[in-house]
């Protein structure tokens, strides 16, 4: 029988893996996006989920290259990260250059790490895009998720829909 790990200690070594296994880095804001802190050169995102509806489990974020085919396709993403839900969920991701990128975002409730679905295929977790593209007959296309980012600290806001 396999000891039961803490979830506090799964969120952590998921924080520090994403931060230190990945291309792009990720690292919570206490409180805004604002204390985003840049060198000359670095192109950071500064994220903002609004509306989630209850701090159990974590926020999911997940950050997409600017290539169209890989926006939501498995083993394609950037950088992820998980944090601890709140009713606002703030990010500081650090992405490779400037240029295109699109974020997907679930409210891991059971903190499964998996995106949980009804059984007529319906999302039974909040979710969200980039640009708060819309997904209302499906996932939302690339282009409506997909944003530009420059050098220095690129503010995003995306709000959960449950």
């Amino acid at each position: 029988m396999r000891p039961k790990i803490p979830t506090s200690l799964l969120l952590a070594f998921g924080a520090v893996f994403a931060m230190t296994a990945s291309p792009a880095m990720a690292t919570p804001s206490p409180t805004t996006t604002a204390s985003c802190a840049t060198s000359p050169g670095q192109t950071i995102l500064a994220i903002t989920v609004k509306g989630v509806h209850s701090s159990k489990g974590n926020v999911t974020i997940t950050i997409y290259p600017g290539i169209a085919k890989r926006f939501l396709a498995p083993h394609a993403k950037l950088s992820r990260v998980r944090l601890p839900a709140a009713s606002v969920v703030h990010a500081c991701m650090t992405v490779p250059q400037s240029g295109d990128y699109a974020i997907a975002i679930y409210h891991d409730e059971n903190n499964d790490h998996d995106f949980n679905r009804t059984f007529i295929g319906l999302p039974a977790e909040g979710y969200g895009f980039s640009n708060d593209a819309p997904a209302v007959a499906g996932l939302p296309s690339y282009n409506a998720a997909k944003f530009t980012a420059h050098d220095g600290v690129n503010p995003l806001t995306i709000t959960m829909r449950y």
